[in-house]
């Protein structure tokens, strides 16, 4: 039987106030990958078949790479943000969602720097 007041109960267990701010972030993420994804889409389909120097071309083209380089913030910060409100729902040892929280992040932003990396070395011409 638990002898505490409601009040006790409770504390501690309010908003932190970026709950908010979580949601809008992944709802802005979201809108701004639809017309990027579908830029993307239809913009390779004319590379099917290509070779690798096309490609190479076609990334070089300024409006591409800088389109490339916008689609793979999204798409990292994106999910980057739903993995982290997974873990933070799911898992309930503090500190293992902690650790997997800082690690998520970790990994998103290795794989975007990475990604950012690769186009700008074949926007480039490296």
């Amino acid at each position: 039987m638990d002898t505490r007041s409601p009040l006790s109960r409770a504390r501690g267990l309010g908003s932190t106030g970026e709950g908010a701010a979580h949601w809008i972030a992944e709802r802005l993420s979201a809108i701004a990958l639809v017309p990027l994804s579908l830029w993307f889409v239809f913009s390779t389909l004319s590379l099917i078949g290509a070779d690798f120097q096309t490609f190479a071309l076609w990334v070089g083209e300024h409006g591409n790479a800088l389109l490339l380089i916008l689609l793979v913030i999204a798409l990292f910060h994106h999910a980057m943000l739903g993995v982290q409100m997974v873990l933070e729902d799911y898992v309930h040892n503090e500190t293992a969602k902690t650790v997997s929280v800082i690690l998520v992040r970790f990994v998103a932003v290795a794989c975007a720097v990475s990604s950012i990396l690769s186009v700008l070395m074949l926007a480039a011409g490296v």
